[in-house]
């Protein structure tokens, strides 16, 4: 019975080397040999036997491994009947007029990587190794030869395949181990632990691997895949460290929040993925501002920050915010497209603003928006007023909420009258807020934040219903009265539709259903609505007209709306801004204005409001003009229902008397 011997192999450089040391031994004592293996290695095994001579003896028999292993075997598996059939007539020819040894060098990782003809599943790949031994055992009671098998270390990379590693061992008479050997030496015992070792060695190189690859993915976790810079999480543990650095040293430390303006219309425009090669090229420009010290992250869709720490200079601060806008602005080519953006940075300073991370964040992201007001593409440092001013906001919006089921909330009405005969024909419905301990709230100061908020819904369904009910009172003895109502764009949005829906089923009441043309109610809209209005507006507006509801167009004038709009919205009333009717007596621009938009609103069948009206000079000069209605202090100051009501007595109405 011959030999029947392993070898493990590090890499391939190992195994080439280590077999032709092997095999070249082999043919210079005389032997047969037959090499197994992938027609890569074959070639690589010639050219170090072609280098010693040996090559051309006709005692070198190669086989490729990648067309021998499919005839062993059958429907997919190794079959021992065909692989004994295929050894036993190799060995045959090798032997036939051959008296030395016969030996066999077979690469068993042909088999467990299982080429392309090769069918295995990558789970029967070790059992197929071992089967194949098994049949090489088997055969080697009846059939003179020896055999050397050589197995790769990636075969057994875990502390688990050290069974699997053992059991391959156990089928051999010999295991040679990856390093140099000595073929007639009987250290059996040394061999089988070197390799052992070996296998161990590797296993344990692999579990360092796989550590390295834990540890890759926990990077990854801290950085933002979409543009390669550390993330939130990261920039909250380094300006952590910052700022105890800072205490240390005494230094500043600067923080700049980035948030890039009109972002959103890049992806509407040009698409999401084209909107993330924007974020990518950002991210490239805002790390070459920075120092190694410094920091830059993304938070999150388009805001960024960089925090310029151990500063000797806080005036170098203002230096890089010009250089990120000027740079920000510059175009950015995004495949075939160009685009432009700027950004608001808010800009905040340690220890100067605050002692915190938390507080500097806050105050860099109050400092932004306050850039963003001043209209944007500019920075602004952060302020003690800001934080009093947003303490404000948040406490204003606290006590918002109390007051809409508080009864702090009371609806005033300022009369409109018809300036060719000074009757009053209408009303503006103007919300006040009585604070318990403030007093009177403007709503200058208070209609914003319930527009951010969402407040502004339930606030404006109940000014809407308070007017309503005031309206049908007075129309009973003044039946051409209607109150305006501002209807904010925010309520469109947030109200989906089902509170107009009320509003509507609520003035076709057939029992109190008035037998005016118009309505009791008209609604005021501003030109940002007008904007930003999309079918499902349309439709709402609409349906308020054909119940009869006059539409009227606020602050004309002051915003973007183009004259097209007027058209599209088929609007009953245009409203005259204040800015215009101020200083009319001695503006003549302004006398000129006025008369341009009165001609241009009758033109488009709309009657005309001014505001501001505050003197009889400026009523008269509307009046010549051609203005329809004056609203102003000169005809009234909004006040309470019945101070109105009031009002409308005064004018030769008298309100029905009870029974």
């Amino acid at each position: 019975m011959g030999s029947h011997l392993v070898r493990f192999y590090e890499n391939d450089n190992f195994l080439i080397a280590g077999l032709a040391q092997f095999i070249g031994s082999e043919l210079a004592a005389g032997d047969k040999a037959i090499a197994i293996a992938t027609s890569a290695h074959l070639a690589q095994l010639e050219r170090q036997l072609r280098a010693r001579g040996l090559l051309g003896s006709v005692n070198f028999i190669a086989l490729d491994a990648e067309r021998m292993i499919p005839l062993f075997m059958r429907d997919g598996a190794l079959d021992q009947a065909r692989f004994r059939q295929i050894i036993d007539d190799l060995i045959a020819a090798a032997t036939k007029d051959h008296e030395g040894r016969i030996w066999i060098f077979g690469e068993m990782a042909a088999l467990l990587c299982a080429g392309g003809s090769c069918s295995l599943h990558a789970a029967a790949k070790h059992d197929a190794a071992i089967r194949m031994e098994r049949y090489f055992n088997d055969l080697m009671q009846d059939a003179s030869f020896s055999i050397l098998c050589a197995y790769p270390l990636s075969a057994f990379p875990r502390a688990e395949d050290s069974p699997m590693f053992e059991q391959v061992c156990a089928l051999h008479s010999d295991v040679l181990p990856a390093e140099g050997f000595d073929p007639h030496s009987d250290l059996h015992c040394l061999q089988r632990t070197i390799a052992s070792l070996q296998q161990r060695a590797y296993s344990l190189a692999s579990e360092v691997r796989d550590r390295e690859q834990i540890e890759q993915a926990l990077r990854e976790v801290n950085i933002d895949r979409l543009t390669g810079l550390p993330n939130r999480t990261v920039f909250h543990d380094r300006l952590e460290m910052d700022l105890k650095k800072a205490h240390r040293t005494g230094l500043s430390v600067a923080l700049l929040f980035i948030d890039l303006d009109h972002f959103k219309e890049i992806n509407d425009t040009l698409g999401h993925a084209t909107g993330d090669l924007l974020l990518k090229q950002v991210g490239q420009r805002l790390a070459s501002y920075v120092r190694e010290s410094d920091t830059v992250t993304r938070l999150g869709g388009d805001e960024f920050t960089v925090t310029l720490a151990e500063l000797h200079d806080v005036d170098t601060v203002t230096d890089v915010a010009q250089k990120i806008l000027l740079d920000l602005a510059g175009p950015f080519q995004l495949g075939n497209e160009v685009a432009y953006v700027s950004a608001s940075i808010g800009i905040t300073l340690f220890p100067q603003d605050a002692g915190t991370a938390g507080e500097l964040l806050r105050n860099a992201d109050q400092a932004m928006y306050q850039s963003k007001d001043l209209g944007r593409n500019r920075f602004s440092y952060f302020t003690s007023s800001m934080q009093e001013a947003a303490q404000t906001r948040m406490n204003l919006s606290r006590d918002l909420r109390r007051a809409i089921g508080g009864a702090q909330l009371e609806v005033f009405y300022q009369p409109i009258v018809e300036l060719a005969n000074a009757k009053l024909a209408k009303a503006e419905a103007l919300i006040r807020w009585h604070h318990p301990e403030n007093g009177d709230i403007s709503p200058t100061d208070f209609i914003p934040i319930a527009e951010h908020t969402g407040m502004i819904v339930p606030i404006g369904d109940w000014v809407f219903r308070q007017a309503l009910q005031q309206a049908r009172r007075w129309r009973a003895y003044h039946r051409d009265l209607t109150v305006c109502v501002n209807v904010s764009p925010v309520q469109f949005y947030r109200g989906n539709g089902a509170q107009y829906c009320e509003w509507l089923a609520q003035c076709r009441n057939p029992s109190q259903a008035s037998e005016a043309s118009a309505g009791p109610v008209g609604l005021e809209i501003t030109e940002g609505l007008m904007l930003r209005a999309d079918n499902s507006v349309m439709k709402q507006l609409m349906a308020f007209q054909n119940a009869g509801i006059e539409l009227s167009l606020d602050d004309f004038g002051t915003g973007y709306a183009s004259l097209s709009y007027l058209r599209k919205f088929n609007l009953d009333y245009l409203k005259i801004d204040k800015s215009f009717v101020f200083n009319l007596e001695n503006d003549a621009a302004n006398v000129a204005l006025c008369e341009a938009i009165i001609v241009m609103a009758h033109k488009l069948g709309l009657k005309v409001i001014a505001e501001g009206v505050e003197t009889a000079h400026q009523s008269e000069l509307l009046r010549q003009a051609g203005c329809d209605f004056g609203q102003g202090f000169l005809f009234g100051h909004p006040v309470p229902a019945e101070q109105f009501e009031a009002l409308l007595t005064n004018s030769g109405d008298r309100p029905p008397q009870p029974a």
